[in-house]
């Protein structure tokens, strides 16, 4: 799978909730060969911001040629992007990462918390389309009532809430969500901040079953130049022979067990 950079166009562009935005872009040649769990880099116009930002990919439609791009305002790059509208043009890199490996014939878990939310749709997309909906359970994890996306989930299975408020579905975390409902699943898929991923590890450690992880957040250029985002693994670096792997170039996605949390 090649990864290109190529000028994509702004199809639409819209907020979700305080913050979040959901950017859709024509960018056909990376739509063909992008899968639930990778990201693109999107480049600022700024000469001075060198580096591009990684967004994770919400939504590919292959037919159209489209990318979907939901995303936080966390600095001023990804506050330039907020500004875009129809027509727009914006330089991107991808795909990039190595998505989730999809379990076919298994009740799967989907588990998002705040901006892990929107690379979890694509996912539950893909798993619908290959074991059916039955099979795809979608716990999602707020902060509050602006539970962004949420509805479209339910088109691909069920769906549960947690929320930090209590405002919506289960009062608490995800893992809360998934007692108070009497859930269970053979594998889990996850992405969200990493306390609710060390949980998610060790209650698929506890419960025998494979946990699937997306490290997203913590990506910094997405490119392999910056270093913020590495973390320790389990086994060596091939090449630095350190405990150590770039989720940029290495992952985002990493079996649970191979990462410490």
């Amino acid at each position: 799978m090649a990864k290109l950079k190529m000028t994509a166009t702004v199809v639409s562009q819209a907020q979700l909730a305080e913050g979040i935005y959901d950017l859709r872009l024509k960018a056909g040649e990376i739509a063909s060969q992008a899968a639930a769990g990778q990201f693109v880099s999107v480049y600022s116009k700024d000469g001075s911001r060198l580096l591009p930002r990684p967004i994770s990919l919400c939504g590919i439609d292959r037919e159209a040629g489209e990318l979907r791009l939901v995303y936080r305002i966390a600095g001023a790059g990804t506050e330039e992007f907020s500004t875009l509208k129809a027509g727009d043009t914006v330089d991107i890199l991808g795909p990039l990462g190595n998505g989730f490996p999809l379990k076919e014939g298994k009740k799967a878990f989907l588990i998002g918390g705040g901006i892990g939310v929107p690379p979890m749709l694509e996912l539950a997309k893909e798993l619908k389309r290959l074991n059916g909906a039955e099979l795809v359970q979608s716990v999602m994890g707020y902060r509050n009532s602006q539970t962004f996306l949420m509805d479209e989930f339910k088109d691909c299975g069920s769906v549960y809430a947690a929320t930090e408020d209590g405002s919506c579905g289960t009062k608490g975390n995800v893992l809360d969500a998934i007692h108070e409902n009497g859930l269970d699943a053979e594998v889990i898929y996850a992405c969200g901040p990493a306390p609710m991923l060390r949980a998610l590890k060790a209650y698929a450690k506890e419960k025998g079953i494979q946990c699937w992880i997306s490290l997203e957040e913590k990506m910094a250029c997405g490119v392999g130049a910056c270093l913020a985002c590495v973390c320790q693994s389990r086994e060596k670096d091939e090449h630095s022979q350190v405990h150590n792997k770039r989720i940029c170039k290495d992952g985002p996605v990493f079996l649970a067990d191979e990462i410490e949390l």
